[in-house]
Parts: structure tokens; C-alpha cells; sequence
């Protein structure tokens, strides 16, 4: 379909982005990669009157390492992301979940902004940024604020995100030495969504778990944290035995999806069997 008529601006930086969004209120759209809005305006899903355009704002595409903290834009590319040495040196599953989303076209076009404000449950940096305890940094006409990764994520396709702000960097404590991570998925091999998708970071000092953090995607209308897997592995030998025991139960504490994708049921298993390899993959 062809989407209904817009206009189209590009805004100068963040500041002009916030004063247009505030002429306009409502009928604005941002637009950086484009990749989920372009789409919904084409089914005429989404039908904003005007566009503004932040895609080519720098102050919005960096990545740099700040005082024991990995900060990365918003308007960084998943590309970006998945060359960055800076990312694989905090966490490994940055880069590989980057690397794990769509095709090359998606990826060098796709923004890490974009996809944590849209917000879509199948989408892999949710998942990424509450195991990494990732803060998300806001901007609004009141200023600026930063919300917890594990209190940013509402539920369906919605965030913490208000409708005058813009999403404008995400800020990661870098980890202990010794922290490994992985993310995991199950994919749908159209799009390369998840299905379900795991993010898991451990440390392990003298054969016992001494850090650990969990987060899960595609099982429920938003990722969550699964706090079942963390309490039951802390301070626990990262043994196959252990971690087959810990993940059970995976998802009984949420309401979980179906679709024509896969059943509630199958999702579940699917949840088990991803956490065990993930754990598996960054303990052993």
C-alpha cells in the first residue's frame, strides 16, 4: 500500500527535534532508520502528518567508554554496534545480538534508539539491555532523565517513553573482569525476529556463580527479567544438573504469547531450552 501524505523535516540536532515535536505535538513522527515506522506507514497502520528526521544527527551516533560506563547513542546502527570493539569489550552478546538482527540492509540502517523505543516484544535489544543493566537516557522539554532498563519496557509496544521526548543514548556499567555473555534466540527465519530470545552474563569465581543476570524476549508482551533462573543459580556450582533445574519454570510468572509463529506452549519450552544454552554457553 502506499501510506498516506506527510511532510518531512530534518531536524539540526536534538534541541530543534524536541521544539518541532512540541509545534506539532501529536500529528510528528521521528524518524531515524525507519525500519519499524516506514513499514506501519505503508499499512497505513501509523499515519503521522509530518516527519522529522534525526537520522543524521552526530551528537546521536557514538560510542564511547565514560568513566566505567559504555555509553552508545541512540542513532548508532546495529552495525555500528556489531564493529565496535569498544561493545565486545563490555559485553560479547552486544555485538552478537547486533549481529543477529535482519539482513545487512537492516543492520546498516536499523538504530539502536529505534528499536528500543519502538518497543516490538520479538525484538532483540530489549532483552540485551535489561541483562546488561542498561539505563536509558531521555530528553525532554523538561529536561533530561535516565530509567532503568528493567523499567523502561511497559508492556505490548509500550515504554517509559513519553510522547515530548526522545530517546537519546543508552548507558552500560562496564563489568567485573572475568563477566561473559551471550544472547540466544530462536528465530523466525523471515525476519529474523524472536521467537524467544535470551540474554545471559555470568561471572564465576572459585566453581561458584558469583554474578548472574537474565532477561528474556518473545515470550510475553514485553522482555522481562527472569529472576527464577538468577536466585536459583547465585552462589551455585554452574553444573548441567543445576542450570537444567533452574530454568524450569522459565515464563510461569508472565502471561505468555501465541501466535501462528508458535503456541504458548511450545514458547515456554522454547524459553528453557534457549537459557540452558545461553548459561551453558558462558559458564562451561
Amino acid at each position: 500500500m502506499i501510506p498516506n501524505k506527510v511532510d518531512y523535516v530534518r531536524a539540526d540536532s536534538v534541541d530543534d527535534a524536541l521544539s518541532l515535536m512540541a509545534q506539532h505535538g501529536m500529528d510528528a513522527k521521528l524518524l531515524a532508520g525507519g525500519h519499524s515506522l516506514i513499514p506501519a506507514m505503508k499499512l497505513r497502520l501509523n499515519a503521522p502528518g509530518i516527519l522529522i528526521d534525526i537520522r543524521k544527527l552526530s551528537e546521536l551516533r557514538y560510542i564511547k567508554n565514560d568513566g566505567g560506563r559504555l555509553i552508545i547513542g541512540a542513532g548508532s546502527t546495529h552495525h555500528d554496534i556489531v564493529t565496535s570493539e569498544l561493545a565486545g569489550q563490555a559485553y560479547h552478546m552486544l555485538p552478537e545480538a547486533a549481529d543477529l538482527i535482519g539482513d545487512p540492509q537492516v543492520r546498516n540502517m536499523g538504530t539502536l534508539g529505534g528499536s528500543l523505543a519502538h518497543a516490538d516484544p520479538a525484538a532483540d535489544w530489549p532483552g540485551v539491555m535489561i541483562a546488561a543493566h542498561a539505563h536509558i537516557h531521555l530528553k525532554g522539554p523538561d529536561g533530561e532523565r535516565t530509567v532503568a532498563a528493567d523499567d523502561f519496557f511497559t508492556g505490548f509496544y509500550s515504554t517509559a517513553l513519553q510522547d515530548n521526548e526522545i530517546l537519546t543514548a543508552v548507558s552500560i556499567p562496564i563489568p567485573a573482569a572475568g563477566t561473559r555473555s551471550t544472547y540466544q534466540k530462536f528465530m523466525q527465519p523471515a525476519s529474523r525476529f524472536a521467537i524467544v530470545g535470551v540474554a545471559a552474563a555470568a561471572s564465576v569465581k572459585d566453581g561458584k556463580i558469583e554474578h548472574i543476570s537474565v532477561a528474556v524476549n518473545g515470550l510475553a508482551d514485553a522482555a522481562f527479567r527472569a529472576t527464577n533462573i538468577e536466585e536459583a543459580l547465585l552462589g551455585q556450582a554452574p553444573t548441567a544438573a543445576n542450570i537444567e533445574e533452574a530454568v524450569k519454570g522459565t515464563g510461569s510468572d508472565v502471561m505468555v504469547m501465541a501466535d501462528h509463529f508458535a503456541s504458548e506452549e511450545y514458547r515456554l519450552h522454547l524459553a528453557q531450552v534457549y537459557a540452558k544454552r545461553a548459561l551453558l554457553a558462558i559458564t562451561q
